[in-house]
């Protein structure tokens, strides 16, 4: 994985706004509706090409297909794996399962309009197996072939964590949470290993490491989730088994919706379980409102080698954050871990759900543009040759008494 060795580089998060012919037959197919396949697989690749441009275009250096095959960020996986059916209640359907929203019960019900379409959340019913890669084989090659066309410093491709499969598609099968993670970690190396192997940066979803506190463990005490977050570790590394960690990046998140986020665990409580994780990069918020201040956790934190990929743009908001305030941002995280150390990020994702936008489409790129200026910015500043300040030499006064001494020696 490249630093910032020059200056600060600039990516984001990974899911990115779908055009509208996508969504339409996306919405469709998780509809179970008749939908044509290779109508589909063109307008997946078309969005593909498109969306490569245009983060180019923007100023993003480490670029990414902005997910645009998938339903989900975590719920894709229930396409390419056996062992999933049935329906089962969760943010599309039924009252949000979200420690914060339930002590705002009204507000709760008018934040999610239409995610019910397209997050579909089956439960585990049987054995798991990753069975079908087609769509994970038609992901690569789209990739591929549109990042020929573009110049980007890397590429990534995004995957789902064991820890946050399980958090958005619940055990029916396997009887305890252990069996059931051993049981995606072992599935998810297949994914796993074919994005490492197809020469692009890993990333790793893991909103569960934070996220799953006021979500799948809003019961328990931070020490008892801290034990879940370590055990979800464990089984991320587990399936990370054979891919360099320097070929990996983690994404670490609260949930990217506009809540209220009061029952948010703080970082400084999980962020030594998930410096344990085998990966090179840790992305995390830090421009929202409820996180920004916790750049200070970063002070006292072993990184051991480790790459801090701040959010500067805050995904659940329609302000484009200004290029100057940016900048701010990746300063002060750059002389707290070094330069090199630092690449500018977002939040999260800008369509974790397809369909689910809260960010206008324009404005995403527009933020994205302000990241990269930010980042400029802040690399002129991070890089800024500084010149010790030499007292000015009174040049007759050395002359002077140079010529004392000769006149003693002469004497």
């Amino acid at each position: 994985m490249k630093r910032s060795t020059r200056r600060i580089l600039t990516t984001h998060t990974g899911s990115l706004p779908r055009p509208q012919d996508l969504l339409t037959i996306i919405t469709a197919k998780e509809a179970g509706e008749p939908y044509d396949r290779e109508a589909f697989n063109a307008s997946v690749r078309s969005a593909v090409n498109e969306i490569v441009g245009k983060q180019a275009e923007a100023g993003v250096d480490v670029i990414n297909d902005g997910e645009m095959s998938k339903p989900g960020y975590s719920n894709y996986i229930k396409d390419r794996m056996t062992g999933f059916g049935g329906e089962s209640v969760g943010l599309g359907s039924g009252p949000p399962q979200l420690g914060d929203l339930r002590d705002f019960p009204e507000y709760a019900r008018r934040l999610f309009p239409g995610v019910s379409s397209i997050l579909k959340t089956p439960a585990c019913t049987g054995p798991i197996s990753y069975q079908d890669i087609r769509d994970l084989n038609l992901d690569i090659t789209n990739l591929k072939e549109a990042a020929l066309r573009v110049k980007a410093e890397e590429v990534f491709m995004s995957a789902a964590s064991p820890g946050v499969i399980s958090l958005f598609l619940p055990d029916h099968h396997y009887g305890s949470h252990e069996a059931y993670l051993a049981a995606l970690a072992d599935a998810m190396k297949t994914e796993y290993q074919a994005i490492h192997e197809a020469g692009f940066l890993l990333q790793v979803d893991c909103p569960d490491l934070a996220m799953g506190r006021h979500i799948q463990f809003n019961d328990l005490s931070v020490p008892q989730f801290r034990k879940k977050a370590a055990l979800h570790v464990e089984a991320l590394n587990h399936a990370l088994t054979g891919i360099p960690a320097e070929a990996v990046r983690l994404h670490l998140c609260w949930g990217n919706y506009e809540g209220p986020h009061h029952r948010d665990v703080p970082l400084t409580d999980i962020i030594d379980v998930v410096l344990k994780a085998k990966v090179a990069a840790i992305s995390f918020e830090g421009a929202n409102p409820r996180h920004e201040h916790e750049w200070r956790v970063w002070e006292g934190a072993r990184l051991g080698g480790k790459v801090l990929i701040p959010g500067v743009l805050d995904s659940s908001c329609n302000f484009i954050e200004h290029p100057d305030l940016i900048a701010e941002r990746l300063v002060r995280l750059g002389r707290l871990v070094g330069r090199e150390n630092v690449i500018a990020g977002s939040d999260c994702g800008f369509s974790t759900f397809a369909g689910f936008v809260v960010v206008d489409p324009a404005i995403t790129w527009a933020k994205l543009k302000a990241m990269a200026e930010g980042a400029r910015k802040a690399s002129r500043e991070l890089w800024r040759k500084t010149t010790r300040a030499v007292a000015p030499r009174k040049p007759n006064q050395r002359a002077k008494h140079k010529s004392s001494k000769s006149r003693i020696r002469r004497r």
